[in-house]
Formats: structure tokens, C-alpha cells, sequence
């Protein structure tokens, strides 16, 4: 899983930037509530843990916010000492997911991760249109115009991201992590692997779909 943590407890968030990498998991990690937006509003996260007494903007907030100018919904795992039944109702309507009240194991929480992670996904249709495009999630297939693809899987993995996305761009660190989770070769792998995409999504049709946003990132084109 690839998270953000919202927390301004310097000596936890450290803990769990520890826990969560030996469990194989990557993070990004915010001390404010300001930050921890922006974050969750410019970057793919599959679950956002959110403390509530956060400086600059609380975590009720944050959450209201997110939910309302999110182009996607980001499962929410509150993580906080309020552990009144009060405290817990005010965070589910403030549309959190869960809430797990410290101190904590963090079995736990990567268990109630893992579990949110999975929940997004149960409803989300199968296939997935962009304009001309199709992405069969269930077969792992995409095609254009009725013509199947036949796409290399990290290929697929990038075109699948951004449809995802759509219709923001995601930068070359988001396609990044997609591809890799944070551990990227040395090589300019990404780079290959979107000129391969582009000639199996683009060259054989009258229009570009996978569009370059420069100085930013990739996009996709719905109208071509």
C-alpha cells in the first residue's frame, strides 16, 4: 500500500515510518493539517491515517475538505486519543472510514488499512471508459476503438493509473510509484515504458490519447 500519514507527534510518525516499510508498505507523511491536504488532494494514496489534534487545521477538517474537492474518495483511517463515543461519531461524520483510538498496535492498523484499501475497490465497476478507451480491470485489458490493446502490464499499470485518475494529471513520482512503490531502477525506465504505451495506445489512431503536461506529468485525452 502507498499512505499518507497525517500526524504532528514527531516521535510516532517516525515509528511508524519504520513499521510501515518493514511491513513492505510506503508513506508520505504531513505535521499539519494544511500540508496533509494538499497532499491528499495532489497525489494517489490507497489510504489516508489522519490524527485529529492537528496544527494549522484539525483532522475534522481536513477530512470535510478532502471529501468535498477529492476527484476521488480516499479511504480515511482516523488515528487519535479522543476515544469518546462523541469524539468517534464526529469523525464518521466528518466522513471518516475508521477509527483507531492510540496508544495502538500496529498490527492493527495495517490490518484496518489493508482492510479499507480492499473495501474501495469492492463497488467500483469492472470496466472502466475513457472517450474511445476501455479498461477491463478484471482481465487486466485495455482497448481503444474496440481494438484490443495488447498492452506489456506495466504499460497497463500506467494507462490504468490515469484513467484512474482522470481528469487529473499524475506526475512522473506518482507514475513512479505505481510502477515501483518509491524504488524505481536506475535507469530511465519510466520513460521507455510511456513510449511503449504510446505506440500501442496512440500510433495506430488518428489522435494522441496519452497527452505530456510539461513540467508536470501525463494525462489522458477523453475526446480523442
Amino acid at each position: 500500500m502507498h499512505l499518507l500519514v497525517v500526524e504532528d507527534n514527531a516521535l510516532l510518525a517516525s515509528n511508524l515510518a519504520d513499521g510501515l516499510e518493514l511491513a513492505g508498505h510506503s508513506a508520505d507523511f504531513a505535521a499539519d493539517g494544511v500540508l496533509g491536504l494538499h497532499l491528499a488532494l495532489q497525489h494517489h494514496y490507497d489510504v489516508l491515517i489522519l490524527d485529529l489534534g492537528l496544527p494549522r487545521m484539525d483532522g475534522l477538517e481536513l477530512c470535510r475538505r478532502l471529501r468535498a474537492a477529492a476527484p476521488r474518495r480516499i479511504p480515511v483511517l482516523m488515528l487519535t486519543a479522543r476515544d469518546t463515543l462523541g469524539d468517534k461519531l464526529s469523525g464518521f461524520d466528518s466522513g471518516a472510514d475508521d477509527y483507531l483510538v492510540k496508544p495502538f498496535a500496529l498490527e492493527e492498523l495495517l490490518a484496518r488499512c489493508s482492510v479499507l484499501a480492499r473495501r474501495h475497490t469492492l463497488h467500483q465497476d469492472h470496466v472502466l471508459a475513457i472517450g474511445s478507451l476501455r479498461l477491463d480491470r478484471r482481465a487486466r485489458s485495455a482497448e481503444r476503438d474496440g481494438q484490443a490493446l495488447g498492452l506489456h502490464p506495466a504499460g497497463y499499470q500506467i494507462l490504468l493509473a490515469l484513467a484512474e485518475a482522470h481528469p487529473r494529471v499524475l506526475t512522473r513520482s506518482e507514475l513512479t510509484q505505481v510502477l515501483w512503490q518509491g524504488e524505481p531502477p536506475d535507469s530511465d525506465a519510466l520513460r521507455s515504458h510511456c513510449y511503449q504505451l504510446r505506440q500501442k495506445l496512440d500510433k495506430p489512431f488518428a489522435r494522441p490519447m496519452l497527452l505530456t503536461v510539461h513540467g508536470v506529468g501525463l494525462r489522458l485525452d477523453a475526446q480523442a
